[in-house]
């Protein structure tokens, strides 16, 4: 695996290392020892599908608040999306700060998004498919989110009007 930091402390795009033959490939996407030689501790507990229907669908801003902070390694199967991370770690000299990565089932590559962020895509195709492995069990007590459009961080977003659900589009402005 190739692993490739982006602009955000401890975020990065990982893109497969494909061994190839005239039946096609083989990769690995998860290899803990490759993971705590970039400085990555992970154990994976769940993993989790979104399917979306539509072009335009967006998921986000979720995180889940602390005792329960999670970290993804977060993949697209099928289709295509824009898939946006905020840094919401008080501690870090990039919070606030927030990034976008493209993620497709052609490209195959994957987001490690550490513990203490904000995460939430917009589809770029219909029928496509998200795949996550979670470091933490679900706890709806500490589940939260952000507005996808909260003018604090000004993100761009590649479609308007998107397909949003209620609860989403009922989250509060960062404070």
């Amino acid at each position: 695996m190739n692993f490739k930091e982006i602009s955000l402390n401890g975020v990065f795009v990982i893109e497969i290392d494909p061994i190839e033959d005239e039946r096609g490939f083989f990769a690995r996407s998860w290899c803990k020892e490759e993971f705590i030689e970039h400085g990555v501790h992970l154990d994976f507990v769940q993993c989790n599908i979104s399917y979306n229907k539509k072009k335009g669908t967006l998921r986000g801003m979720h995180f889940q608040a602390k005792p329960y902070e999670e970290a993804k390694l977060v993949r697209c199967t099928r289709g295509a999306i824009y898939d946006v991370i905020i840094d919401l770690r008080p501690d870090s000299n990039t919070f606030k700060r927030w990034a976008a990565v493209e993620l497709t089932s052609e490209n195959r590559k994957m987001l490690l998004v550490p513990a203490g962020f904000a995460h939430g895509f917009q589809t770029l195709e219909d029928d496509t498919e998200v795949f996550y492995h979670m470091s933490e069990y679900y706890h709806s007590e500490s589940a939260g989110g952000i507005r996808w459009d909260d003018p604090v961080f000004k993100m761009k977003w590649p479609l308007i009007d998107p397909i949003i659900s209620c609860k989403d589009k009922e989250y509060p402005n960062f404070k």
